[in-house]
C-alpha cells in the first residue's frame, strides 16, 4: 500500500513537471534563479551558520570544491562588513546558482528579484513544508483534466468540419496534433522518458 502511494506520488510529480513545462516552462525554470528561491534562501542561512555542507546538495560532486572555496572566500570578505559584505553575499549567491543551473543543463541569466513563482512550484514547496501533497494533487489533477478536455473538445468540434475544405481539414489536423502530443508528452514524462523536442 505504501509503495503504491509512493509510486502514485512520483507519477503525480512527473505529471506536474510535464504539464507545467509544456504550459509555463520559463516560470518553472526560473524558480531556482530568484532571490526568493530555495537555493538563495538556503545559502543565506549557510552564511549565517558558517556551514557550507547543506549547500553541496545543489551541485554535482565535481563542483563541491568550487563551492567550498567560494564559500570560504565569502565568509572572509563578509567580515569587512557594509558594502563588502553585501557584494560578497551576491558573489556567492551568483556562483552557487550559476553552477546549480549548469548542472540542470539550464542557462543562467543572473539572479532575479521580485519574480513571482509559478503557482505549481509554490504548491510543491508548500507540500514539502506541510508534509501533504493533497492540495497540489487536486490542483494539478484538475489542471491536467482541463488541459486534456479542452484539446479533446477542439478535436471533436473540428473533426465535424474537416471534410468541408482544405483549411478546415488543417484546423482538424492541428487540433489532433495538439491533443495527441499533449497526452504523449505527459505519458512520456511519467515513464521517465525524454520528451521529444517536437512536443514542446
Amino acid at each position: 500500500m505504501k509503495k503504491a502511494r509512493e509510486l502514485s506520488i512520483r507519477n503525480l510529480l512527473a505529471v506536474v513537471i510535464a504539464f507545467f513545462f509544456m504550459i509555463s516552462a520559463s516560470d518553472a525554470l526560473a524558480h531556482c534563479d530568484t532571490m526568493e528561491g530555495p537555493v538563495v534562501a538556503e545559502a543565506r542561512q549557510a552564511l549565517v551558520t558558517g556551514d557550507v555542507t547543506p549547500l553541496l546538495k545543489w551541485v554535482s560532486s565535481d563542483e563541491e570544491e568550487t563551492i567550498k572555496t567560494a564559500f570560504k572566500h565569502t565568509l572572509a570578505v563578509r567580515q569587512l562588513g557594509g558594502e563588502a559584505k553585501t557584494l560578497a553575499d551576491m558573489y556567492f549567491f551568483e556562483t552557487l546558482v550559476r553552477i546549480h543551473r549548469a548542472g540542470e543543463g539550464a542557462p543562467y541569466t543572473g539572479l532575479k528579484s521580485g519574480i513571482s513563482v509559478d503557482p505549481a512550484v509554490a504548491l510543491a514547496d508548500a507540500a514539502i513544508a506541510t508534509g501533504s501533497v493533497d492540495k497540489l494533487s487536486d490542483v494539478l489533477s484538475n489542471a491536467l483534466k482541463n488541459g486534456l478536455t479542452d484539446r479533446f473538445n477542439q478535436v471533436i468540434i473540428s473533426s465535424k468540419h474537416a471534410g468541408e475544405s482544405v483549411e478546415a481539414g488543417r484546423e482538424y489536423v492541428e487540433a489532433y496534433v495538439q491533443f495527441t502530443h499533449f497526452a504523449e508528452g505527459v505519458h512520456g514524462m511519467i515513464k521517465g522518458e525524454k520528451q521529444h523536442a517536437a512536443h514542446n
